[in-house]
């Protein structure tokens, strides 16, 4: 098996097990419960040292309603608002078909801010204050769905040679514009069909599929597939691990900054990490200006953090002042 020696063939099953060939626990689902699990421990934690004003009895309760209304209402909202509109326009209750996908970090991160800025309203705690306690948190969920979508072969990377590409079976869906052209497409599912001819192979769904639990099929995806960068794994690193290990050092080591500071510092840092990160990563929609749509909604994301840095400067030196 020449193929052995090459690139990876992504092959990873997206289900932790199957309950049922199509149902079971995924891990991307599992990738939010963990992100979850994390926020409540830190957030006890910088409550109970004196660093956030939510108190650590309301914790759990305050990252569960910030986990349905922001992440997840706002994260599906934002993926048809920003790259399937017309999809939405169309068929709205496409929206509640959770189990075919679809979140958008950017959606999630706006969520997140609405639901805030209401809870902060509710219980009279300072918003920008909020926000400091949670931008240390956000990042780890950030980082661990960008797993997430390295399991699941999604959001693949753009064409490289590095030695530690990786061949995606999910080109086959991006189209002869990035992908694979028709020829070599049809020429995969007959290859793969002849290994299974049981199985009537016509979709890229079940060439992708029959990679996960079929090897022969790999050397045919191996000599057709392009080897791509594992971009996933990158953003996770760049938007996710490494800005929460700054920003918790930061939030520990300094407790008495600027109530907005914090919150500034990662929109601005998050967005510079996503544009960096999407250089390396297939662009899943149409350019605009000739950027991907999640380098030109980040950089909206530097405007919103400069304004949070400006406010915090200012209030802290009108109470220097006081």
């Amino acid at each position: 098996m020449d193929y052995l020696l090459g690139y990876y063939i992504h092959r990873m099953d997206p289900f932790i097990f199957h309950i049922t060939e199509t149902f079971g626990p995924r891990w991307y689902g599992f990738a939010y419960l963990l992100a979850f699990i994390v926020g409540i421990l830190f957030l006890r934690y910088l409550s109970r040292r004196g660093y956030c004003q939510i108190p650590e009895d309301k914790v759990t309760d305050f990252i569960v309603y910030t986990a349905i209304f922001g992440v997840m209402i706002g994260g599906r909202l934002g993926f048809f608002l920003f790259y399937r509109f017309e999809e939405f326009l169309v068929d709205p209750l496409v929206f509640f078909r959770f189990q075919e996908g679809g979140m958008a970090s950017h959606g999630g991160i706006l969520g997140v801010v609405a639901f805030t800025f209401y809870y902060s309203w509710r219980n009279k705690i300072s918003w920008p204050h909020i926000g400091d306690c949670l931008v240390p948190i956000a990042p780890v969920g950030i980082g661990f769905g960008r797993l997430a979508n390295f399991v699941n072969g999604e959001l693949i990377g753009r064409p490289t040679t590095v030695s530690w590409a990786v061949q995606f079976s999910e080109e086959m869906k991006l189209g002869p514009d990035h992908g694979l052209d028709r020829e070599t497409y049809y020429q995969i599912i007959d290859e793969v069909d002849q290994v299974l001819p049981e199985a009537q192979v016509t979709t890229a769904d079940q060439v992708i599929e029959a990679a996960r639990h079929v090897p022969e099929v790999l050397p045919i995806l191996a000599s057709y597939l392009t080897p791509r960068h594992p971009s996933q794994l990158y953003q996770a690193f760049l938007e996710g691990f490494l800005i929460a290990g700054v920003l918790m050092v930061v939030r520990l080591k300094w407790k008495d900054l600027p109530y907005g500071l914090l919150t500034g510092v990662f929109f601005i840092i998050y967005a510079i990490m996503r544009m960096v990160g999407e250089t390396f990563r297939e662009p899943d929609a149409t350019l605009l200006l000739g950027l991907t749509r999640g380098q030109f909604y980040s950089s909206f994301m530097i405007l919103i953090g400069a304004a949070f840095v400006l406010y915090a400067i200012r209030a802290s030196s009108r109470e220097g002042h006081s």
